[in-house]
């Protein structure tokens, strides 16, 4: 069980409480989820999130939060399909006239149900979208996880060159060392005498 922090807030732990209710208020969420996804992440309460954003971090991102609702809304706007928008306000017309008892006519009702199969056709469209990006997304994950495979093999294949290249080079250290030592004792066997003129000579073991 982990244990809920009390210290002090960082800058850092502000800037992720920041970023992440932004996001939230931006894609449409509630500050509370916001509030408690940060918490899990710093170990903190929801509730110890809420304050320090209501008491501190929320003033510094005034322009920052304005800035979120305002995407929020075209966010919406841009999801409200045109198509959709053109339904409703057929069915809403034809509803009005059927509670107030005027006739509908029959360019009215064919109006309805052109439009019912734009939106059927519009489904099917999005619906077979939806299954070519999904088998996009499995490739892509397919991909990926033999990308991931083969740099696990290239890390291997490294470590193994890197325990060649230490093996090759301690060898090569010992093999100079053993020919100093050749060198050290050759010229341990050398020695030297006066000659009859004073002058040394080098005379081999």
């Amino acid at each position: 069980m982990s244990t809920v922090r009390q210290d002090a807030w960082t800058q850092d732990e502000d800037l992720l409480l920041a970023e992440v209710v932004l996001r939230y208020i931006r894609e449409g969420g509630t500050q509370l989820t916001a509030f408690e996804e940060v918490g899990k992440k710093l170990s903190r309460t929801s509730a110890a999130c809420g304050f320090r954003w209501n008491s501190y971090v929320r003033k510094q991102y005034a322009t920052g939060i304005e800035l979120a609702k305002k995407q929020r809304k075209e966010l919406k706007k841009e999801q409200a399909a045109p198509q959709t928008v053109a339904f409703e306000n057929t069915y809403n017309a034809i509803n009005n006239k059927l509670y107030a008892g005027d006739n509908l006519t029959i360019s009215a009702v064919i109006g309805y149900l052109n439009h019912l199969e734009q939106l059927e056709n519009e489904y099917t469209k999005i619906k077979e979208e939806n299954c070519s990006l999904k088998k996009k997304v499995e490739q892509l994950e397919a991909d990926l996880k033999h990308l991931a495979e083969a740099k696990l093999e290239l890390e291997s294949s490294m470590n193994l060159v890197e325990e060649d290249y230490r093996a090759l080079i301690e060898i090569m250290e010992r093999a100079r060392k053993m020919v100093v030592l050749q060198d050290d004792e050759k010229n341990k066997k050398v020695k030297f005498q006066m000659d009859r003129n004073g002058n040394l000579e080098r005379v081999e073991k």
